[in-house]
């Protein structure tokens, strides 16, 4: 079974106490289970940092009934209003309260399906809740607010260093029981360049444990991708030449390469151009959630930022 084979799927907490977050998120989450009842949620933060992992927990420690729903991949309204109908208006085998788990709520529609969704909260209130997961709250709708409760998992700075610890153990047990032999340092630099993703960190130590060892040999291939010849190409207006490099290199996260860009705009572009690189970087960043193909939609990022922008 998929959660056999995967790491995130087979290691992921059962428990809100298993669960790496900060002190006062925890209690927030395991007063929910102690007064058994969990109201509407919001749950908003970035990729990986472990919302639908709480919901679940939550969820399996008080035997509720769930199900969950991809609004990414499942996000119409008929799909929505046929799957939440079957499961709202049967009866739960447990006899408690039934829930839905609407994973990457963000994707959903705003001017039709979502709209969709605050009524399906009225209509099944009674027997029927609701825990909405999404990385950027401004993308759901008011009145959806206005019906759950909203956490954000934020992490101050006070509390990155003692939550990377504890992922540190959590990590070095997971490998022990795949009896997979590793470098602490190496693990150690894995955590600090995709924190606060666990997701991102076990997904990258199952690919490099294929050989059965993680060790300082896998650190040139994370090394981050300079966009020096990619800026090169695009100065002398090689279409062609850029085309490549990014087919290249898009295996990387492209949020990565905007950033990327992002950091090399006052080095690499005319003071006059970089408001508008800027703007452009906000614009294709914000349509790649959307984005049927990235390559495509950083091509025409490429595209614009050559025609529009002055390099220095």
């Amino acid at each position: 079974m998929l959660e056999d084979f995967l790491w995130v799927e087979k290691y992921r907490p059962k428990t809100i106490e298993e669960t790496i977050l900060p002190a006062e998120l925890k209690a927030t989450f395991q007063q929910f289970v102690d007064n058994g009842n969990i109201p509407n949620l919001i749950l908003c933060g970035t990729a990986g940092v472990g919302k639908t992992t709480v919901a679940k927990a939550m969820l399996e420690q008080l035997e509720c009934d769930y199900i969950v729903i991809n609004g990414s991949m499942n996000g119409n309204i008929d799909t929505l209003r046929n799957e939440i109908l079957n499961f709202a208006t049967t009866v739960s085998f447990t006899g408690g309260r039934k829930y839905v788990i609407l994973d990457e709520a963000d994707y959903l529609n705003a001017n039709s399906t979502q709209p969709a969704l605050r009524n399906f909260m009225e209509e099944f209130s009674r027997n029927c809740g609701f825990i909405l997961t999404c990385n950027f709250k401004n993308r759901i709708i008011e009145p959806l607010h206005s019906r759950c409760s909203v956490v954000d998992f934020k992490i101050s700075k006070s509390d990155m260093a003692k939550l990377a610890m504890q992922f540190m153990k959590r990590v070095t047990n997971i490998l022990t029981a795949e009896n997979v032999e590793f470098d602490k340092a190496v693990i150690a630099e894995i955590i600090q360049k995709y924190f606060p993703d666990w997701r991102r960190v076990l997904n990258e130590l199952q690919r490099y444990s294929a050989t059965g060892k993680i060790d300082s040999g896998i650190l040139s291939n994370m090394k981050e991708i300079s966009i020096k010849e990619l800026l090169g190409h695009m100065k002398n207006k090689n279409y062609t030449a850029a085309r490549h490099w990014v087919v290249a290199n898009l295996d990387s996260d492209v949020n990565t390469l905007y950033r990327s860009f992002y950091d090399v705009s006052i080095d690499s572009f005319t003071p006059e151009s970089v408001p508008a690189l800027v703007v452009t970087i906000a614009k294709y960043q914000y349509q790649g959630a959307f984005a049927a193909d990235q390559e495509v939609n950083f091509m025409a990022f490429i595209a614009e930022v050559m025609i529009t922008c002055e390099f220095a």
